[in-house]
């Protein structure tokens, strides 16, 4: 039967954490990399596992790769804080890895958020499969400061069961989140040489609520729904805002 690993990336998780780390306790290995926590985060990784790392803070995916580095698994099951294994879900993981053939490299599973305190059906983000599930020798992550992927050489499979994410809880953690993510998402931008536009930015904007609300029957998900499409919409608006105060600030510098 082959080995698993998980990793954790954490930050002043204590919230989260404890029930993270108990729907994970099957497996072979855990590890958890901090980046510097205030809270008792660290304390409660430790109560489950040996393999906490803390170490300065140099963006998601070096953070995961460092982890990758010390897992000695064959598979890598990679999860955030905020999000919990099923008991369905093991089973299936379970039993995929017994059978598995030696040209697959991972499995997808789609993610079910509770957003608010509501299951998100719609607005596009269920099922929202992604890879989380892979061969330790297949994968890598890439190195942006935000939205890093999971780069993997190989085919991927469908698992079924919904991997839970409890995204935000209310909507103080979710702008405080916003806040930081879209002055990463700016720089980003800053740095792939991307200008402010004006018209673009509102066109963008627009398409967001509208992808979300309307093509993507947001309203079915209630007062939840719109408010996760009027925030995506704003954080789009808001990190080309943030790009045009980079350039402003750039050019008195220049001046």
């Amino acid at each position: 039967m082959p080995t698993v690993s998980v990793i954790v990336i954490t930050k002043n998780e204590e919230q989260n954490l404890r029930e993270c780390l108990a729907s994970v306790q099957w497996a072979d290995e855990l590890v958890v990399v901090d980046a510097g926590s205030d809270d008792r985060t660290v304390e409660i990784a430790r109560k489950f596992t040996p393999h906490v790392h803390v170490r300065p803070w140099d963006g998601y995916g070096a953070a995961k790769n460092f982890a990758l580095s010390c897992c000695t698994s064959d598979w890598i099951l990679w999860i955030d804080a905020d999000e919990r294994v099923t008991e369905s879900m093991r089973t299936e993981m379970a039993e995929s890895l017994k059978s598995v053939s030696d040209d697959v490299a991972g499995f997808t599973m789609p993610r079910l958020a509770n957003f608010l305190g509501r299951w998100i059906r719609h607005c596009g983000w269920y099922p929202g499969r992604v890879t989380r599930l892979f061969r330790k020798t297949a994968g890598r992550f890439s190195e942006e400061r935000v939205h890093e992927r999971l780069l993997l050489e190989g085919q991927t499979l469908p698992l079924k069961s919904d991997l839970l994410h409890f995204t935000d809880r209310d909507l103080a953690h979710y702008f405080e989140k916003y806040n930081r993510y879209t002055s990463l998402a700016a720089e980003e931008l800053s740095e792939r040489g991307a200008r402010f536009g004006a018209c673009m930015t509102i066109l963008r904007t627009l398409w967001t609520f509208l992808r979300m609300y309307i093509l993507r029957l947001g309203f079915l998900d209630g007062t939840a729904g719109l408010i996760l499409s009027v925030s995506s919409a704003s954080y789009v608006f808001t990190k080309y805002a943030k790009l045009w105060e980079r350039q402003q600030q750039q050019r008195e510098t220049q001046a």
